[in-house]
Parts: structure tokens; sequence; C-alpha cells
């Protein structure tokens, strides 16, 4: 008989757009799995010392999205780990790889009203600084969501659950989800 397929080395990566919960989602769930976690976003702020929001200011979109994929490249590469990647982390051709070739994808969704009505306040959103952020919202999500989907092995609907419902929905589909990465 053979055995089972050793999951607990098999990366979790979550993608999604800005607000649909991957860190805290992405924390509780490596909490539960007992797995380190890492915030792509905030491991970007702690190695340049200053905020995702500076970044973009000093060094553009482009500026970002190069750091993104150094750090990308970097923390795919760990063991075990939930990494909670940036809403843009999808777009580069060379990050989607990564993502599919090294780990488990999961794909947590939400509408554009509910990711807006999330983030509407948080003015720490660069790609927000816009006279319509709703409408920029929708925008993203429309080019984004093939993406995000493109790479996935689980897709999960984050809108109007708490927490600690979605992480007893989510955490069995990751597990069989991590059983087919690892075989």
């Amino acid at each position: 008989m053979e055995s089972p397929p050793d999951t607990a080395a098999v990366p979790i990566f979550l993608v999604g757009m800005m607000g649909v919960g991957k860190t805290t989602i992405g924390r509780q769930l490596a909490t539960e799995l007992g797995r380190p976690f890492v915030d792509l976003d905030h491991a970007i702020e702690a190695r340049c010392g200053v905020r995702v929001a500076t970044i973009f200011d000093i060094e553009g979109e482009p500026g970002f999205r190069r750091r993104e994929t150094t750090l990308l490249d970097e923390y795919t590469q760990v063991p075990g780990l939930v990494l909670a990647t940036g809403g843009g982390a999808v777009l580069a051709e060379e990050n989607r790889r990564m993502l599919q070739t090294r780990g488990c994808v999961v794909y947590l969704q939400a509408g554009a009203d509910e990711l807006y009505r999330r983030v509407a306040r948080d003015r720490s959103r660069p790609l927000l600084r816009t006279d319509d952020p709703r409408q920029r919202i929708a925008d993203l999500l429309a080019a984004r969501a093939p993406l995000y989907e493109g790479v996935a092995r689980v897709t999960f609907q984050t809108a109007d659950q708490p927490v600690s419902h979605i992480l007893r929905k989510l955490v069995p589909l990751v597990q069989d989800a991590l059983t087919a990465c690892a075989g």
C-alpha cells in the first residue's frame, strides 16, 4: 500500500484582490495548520523600511513590482509557509509560474462592492488614490480575476462570512488541495 504524500512541506499561497482577507484569513489558516505565516506586502515594507505607498510614490508601480517579484521568489521556496500575496502579484507571468509550480494556490474571492466596502476608508492603498475608487476596484477585479483563477487550485468566496466560518469550510478544501499538490 502506498503511503499518503507529505503535505506539510507544500507551501500555501493566497491570492486575490486587496480587501478580500488574505492577511486575516492567512494568519488564522497558518495557526490552524501549525505553519508559519508571511504577508508579502509586510515583508516588502520590512525589507525596505518604508510603507508600500511610499515605494509607489518613489519608484512607481514598476519599482514596487520588481521588489515584489524578488521577495516572491524568495518566499515561495520556503517549505510549509502560508504566504499572503499582494493583490497584484499575479500580474507578472514569472510570478504566476512561481506560484503554480512551487505550492498550492488558494484564490480568495469577493465581489467589487464588498471589496470597496472593506477598503473604502483605507488611505494606505496606492492604487485607490483616484477620483472613483469603487470603479478602480471593479476594473482591477475584472482584469485580475482570470489571472487569479488561472493559478488557483482552490477558489473560495469570503463575502459575508465571519473568519471562523470561512476557516471551518476552507481548511478541508486546502488539505485536499495540498494532497493533490504533493502527489
